[in-house]
Order: C-alpha cells, then structure tokens, then sequence
C-alpha cells in the first residue's frame, strides 16, 4: 500500500533489453521505438517488482517464477507478466508451477513497452485479419465451421493467442479503448474477454489472489431489455435463470459471475465493457467495442416477471478516452444527417463536386482556415503528359463475367487473384494488375476493385496537432480499399526543379513498403512463402498535389500507420508510372483518422511531405 510509484518508472525487468540491429535475426519484430528489437524467441526472465493494487492488502508478496516460450512468437505475445498495467489497475495472472496457482500483480507498464504491446498486439491483428480473409476464399461464406472459428483454432495452434492462460484486471497490453472487433473469438484471443458465451467474465476463487472470484469483464450487448445504458453509466443485468429463447424461467443465483461481480463491487477492481451492437458490415452482422474501465458502485436484487434478477450499476472510470461505442453512434448520425449533430464548423459537404460519386465532408471547428477550398479536386491520377499511350493492359482477358483461375490477368498477378469475392486484398505485392479494358469481363468482376474508385464516406478536418486530417465515417476493414493518391504525374527530373519553387510533390517510390506485412501468414503456414513475382522497375516519378489532389493528400505522416500503399495498373502499360491505391492495414473505426508512412527522416521532412 506504501509503495513508492515513482520508482517503477526505474525498473527495467529481465528481458525488456533492446538489441541493435545486428543482433536481430530472422524470428524478430522490429518496433518503431528508437533501436528496439526483440527477438521472439527470447525469454522475459523473472518478474522481480510487485504492484500492490491501492487499498488493498490482499496480495502475497513472492515473486512469480520465470516464463519462457518454446515457439518462435510465444515469448512477445505474453507480454502481460512483463509489460504491467497502467497504476490504477490490476494485472492478475496464474502463476504457471505457483502451488496454490495464485494471481500476481506486476509492474507498471512503461511507455516503451505500451508501444511494443500495442505493435504485437496490431500484428497478431493483421496475421488473423489476413488468415480470416484467406479461409473465406478456401471455405466460402458459410462453412462450417465458420472461418471466424476456424481462423482462431488455427491461431491457438500455431501459439498466437495473446494472454493465452492469463487473468487479466484492467486494461489489456496493446488494446486501446475504441478498438473494434467483429466475432467474440476475436476477444477470447487477444485475452479482453475470455469466455465465448457469457457475458461475465471472472477469475475462479483458486486463481485469484484475493481469495474470492472477481469480475474482470463483461459484454453488453442489449440480451436484456431492461438494461439501462447512458454511457458512462449502465445498470446491467446479472446472468442466469434464461432458457434458450432468452425468457427468465428462474431465480438468478448469487454464484458465479453474480457472486463475482459482487465481490469485484467490495474490492473496487474495475471491470473493462466492451459493448455489441448490431451493425452491418462485409465481415459480420456485429461489432464489439472496448469501450474502456468501470467501477461496479451497486447491486441489488430486483423482482421481474415473477423472477429475482440482480442488477450492477457501474461508472466509467473518468480521465479515459472517449468511449468507441459513442464515436460510432455519432459517426452514424454524421453519415445521414451531420448538421443535427455539429451545425458549426462544416463548410462543405461535397468536397470533390461532381468529380466523385461518394461526398467528402470538410470540417472546421478550430479556426477560420478554408484552405482546402482552394485545390481542384480528382479521384485518378493525371498520367497522360508522361506516358506516350494509354489503353487497357495489352492481351486481356476472355472472362464473361469475372475472372477465372486460369485466365491471362491471372497469370498476370502470379498465378492468384489478388482480391477476395468481397473485394479485399488478400495479400500485398509488388504489382497488381486488375483487368482493363480490353478485357471482356464485367465491371463486377472480382479483379476490378481499385479502379472502382472512393467508396467510403470521407472527412477532411483541422487537427490540433498540424494542419488537416482525414477520418472514414464509414467502417474500413483491414485489407480494403480505400482510394487513390492522385495528383499530377510527373517525371523525377520536372519534380526535382518543381521542388525548388515549394510545389507540393509526393514520391511513391519513398513510401514505407507496409504491403510486405499484409497478407503474410508465415506464422501460421511456415511453408508460406510471399510470391516473388510479378515486378516492376524502380519507381522514380513524383505526384504533384500543389494543385489538384485527392482526398489521400490530406492524410498525415504517422510510423505506425492504418494505411498502406499499393501499386496498382489498370488502364495502361506503362511499368514506369503505377497508380498508388491506398488499402487499410488493420479494422479502422469511423472517425479514427488515417495515417500513412511516407518515411520522412526528421520534422523538416515530415512538414514537406503533408505539405498543403
């Protein structure tokens, strides 16, 4: 209880090194903080600090033994024994040998290691996201069973499960409120929510260090009527008692997660929500979002239909961010009818004009800047002062309606379509050719997906920080499209005098190479090997955006990006001067602004690159 939490911020626990980068080997992920490289094999070694939760004096005081991983992920993807949770939570373990199999409080996790758990935690994303898509086209839309469940047991399998056997209290290393998933494997995965059924989530008396079960987490998804949800408050409804259908048939007990609830409301451990909402989207007809920690402040029992029912009040915990639930109520809201949830600060609600089927929003609410007003607006690249012919690709296909595996656009992009029947990419490569116009297929088909241009509703707005941003109103899933960086084409030798007038120039030669991450399942399939080929030559042209732009040259520079670009041919043959197709890296919520890694060395850069 009189632990000095100064001195946490000193503790380097056994394991937590940075190695340089001849030290990293094949079986490594390589984090965006400075020089840190962290072998996956390695061993976290033997936790040595104790956190005692404030006010409670509940919890023994030996050190848990050391952990250690046989697989090649396993070491960094259990990262919670090592990483700690924020000082206002717990972090409660088993400790694997312990004797009586007790919890464990462990340090405070430090910024550099919230930065290492949020990147394994976005991989493992991205590597499930990826086998789910890739499953879908092995299996079809409706197998049994499901891709969602197939796609987690192969994941429990190969050993990237994160938190796998771990009772977490608190906030989960690498999850950050607002995160969106779509199946309830997903949460049992990552260790937000490990039971697949029940909407209470509780560490077992045995397990726990306070000698009683404790709630840890719970799912409010709307299964009964008489929930009362205001946001930062929810009257939720104790489990039990229900038959099949969803009717109380009986007397709920004090057992179980009621009695864990109860005692969690006792000992003031917060609890995380995730809330379920039924929203249509191409993965599945629900989404669940962690909308943060909550303090159980009461319980009662009450009588409904003949039936006792016990219900938990509980408060979110202030000082969080804003809750992910409320920003997609009022994404929704702004999709339809934006002036009734922010009549000051739109200035335009169709950005592009008639240049685009699908409108972009501008929004301002910090200053009087109108600057984006000022540029003309298109969703394709200008291509034809630098290529000598355009047309479609030469020998299209003969497909009468979608593309084959066998057809010559096929072979074209190594012997596989490159996009799911949703018209998701299914992995990322040097090139894609997509079917032009001399091909016979239809405008449907599965290989024209880029082409098709912007089709999620788009907002450009004034960010505190620097300058402008752009943010979805819509849903993006991980591997979809999004649009293209347009601008006008020009040749490396015009960009290079263009340069020395100030124009705003964009070289997709220089973007990061994110493509190479999407679509690798050499985790799961060690035999995966990402295909060499097909190739283009270097490539050296610039974009000029100092005057006509897409919505794409208002996204910001980030390390960490959600967005990643992808060179893309469809209308002509020249290798030099590939499209840049912009294509989601992981599950973007509406309102999240997106972000792009245009590998800028230092600030000057970074300011040239989001010039304008």
């Amino acid at each position: 209880r009189n632990h000095n939490y100064n001195s946490l911020n000193n503790v380097n626990a056994p394991g937590n090194d940075a190695w340089s980068d001849s030290d990293r080997g094949s079986s490594s992920f390589r984090t965006r903080s400075p020089g840190a490289v962290l072998p996956l094999s390695a061993s976290f070694g033997r936790m040595t600090t104790l956190v005692p939760f404030p006010d409670l004096n509940l919890m023994p005081d030996s050190p848990p033994p050391e952990t250690s991983s046989n697989t090649r992920i396993t070491a960094v993807r259990s990262l919670a024994p090592t990483l700690g949770v924020e000082r206002n939570s717990l972090a409660i373990f088993p400790v694997p040998g312990h004797e009586n199999h007790h919890a464990r409080v462990v340090q405070t996790l430090h910024q550099d290691n919230q930065e290492l758990a949020r990147y394994v935690f976005k991989r493992t994303r991205m590597i499930y996201d990826s086998l789910l898509l890739q499953l879908t086209v092995e299996y079809g839309p409706n197998p049994k069973p499901a891709v969602n469940v197939r796609a987690s047991k192969l994941m429990e399998e190969r050993g990237l499960w994160l938190n796998k056997g771990q009772h977490l209290v608190g906030p989960v290393p690498g999850v950050e409120i607002g995160d969106i998933f779509f199946y309830r494997k997903e949460l049992c995965m990552y260790g937000l929510h490990r039971h697949s059924q029940a909407g209470i989530e509780y560490t077992k008396a045995r397990l726990s260090s306070f000698g009683v079960p404790i709630a840890t987490s719970i799912i409010a998804s709307g299964g009964y009527e008489d929930n009362e949800d205001r946001g930062d408050v929810l009257v939720y409804s104790g489990q039990g008692g229900r038959d099949k259908s969803g009717q109380q048939r009986q007397h709920q007990k004090l057992v179980r997660g009621n009695l864990a609830m109860v005692q969690s409301m006792q000992l003031g451990v917060p609890v995380r929500v995730i809330r379920g909402f039924h929203y249509k989207n191409e993965v599945s007809s629900n989404v669940f979002i962690y909308d943060g920690l909550y303090r159980i402040v009461k319980s009662s029992r009450v009588r409904k239909s003949g039936f006792d029912i016990f219900k938990f009040t509980l408060v979110r915990i202030q000082g969080q961010p804003e809750m992910g639930s409320a920003r997609l109520m009022r994404a929704l809201t702004l999709r339809n009818t934006p002036l009734a949830w922010m009549p000051a600060g739109y200035i335009s609600f169709n950005l592009y004009g008639k240049n685009e089927g699908v409108p972009v929003y501008l929004y301002n609410d910090i200053d009087y800047d109108r600057s984006p007003l000022n540029y003309g607006y298109i969703s394709q690249s200008d291509i034809s002062s630098v290529i000598l012919a355009q047309g479609g690709n030469n020998g299209g296909c003969d497909c009468n309606l979608s593309c084959t595996d066998d057809c010559i656009c096929v072979r074209k992009n190594g012997g596989e379509l490159p996009y799911s029947p949703y018209g998701s990419l299914l992995r990322g490569k040097h090139v894609i050719f997509e079917c032009g116009v001399t091909c016979k297929c239809t405008s449907g088909c599965t290989n024209r997906v880029a082409q098709r241009g912007l089709m999620k509703k788009m907002e450009v707005f004034r960010t505190r920080e620097a300058g402008w941003g752009v943010r979805s109103l819509d849903l993006i899933h991980a591997g979809e499209f999004i649009c293209e960086y347009a601008g006008t084409t020009v040749t490396k030798e015009l960009g290079e005098i263009m340069s020395m007038n100030g124009d705003g120039l964009v070289y997709p030669g220089r973007f990061a190479a994110n493509w190479k991450l999407w679509g690798d399942l050499s985790d799961v399939y060690p035999g995966n090997v990402p295909p060499s080929y097909p190739t283009i030559p270097p490539v050296d042209y610039a974009i000029d955006v100092s005057r006509v732009r897409s919505v794409a040259a208002f996204i910001r520079h980030s390390r960490e990006p959600n967005v990643m670009a992808q060179f893309v041919f469809h209308d002509h043959n020249n290798l030099k001067f590939p499209r840049v197709m912009l294509f989601a890296l992981e599950n973007i919520s509406p309102l999240t602004e997106l972000s792009l890694d245009y590998v800028v060395v230092d600030e000057v850069d970074e300011r040239l690159a989001i010039r304008g």
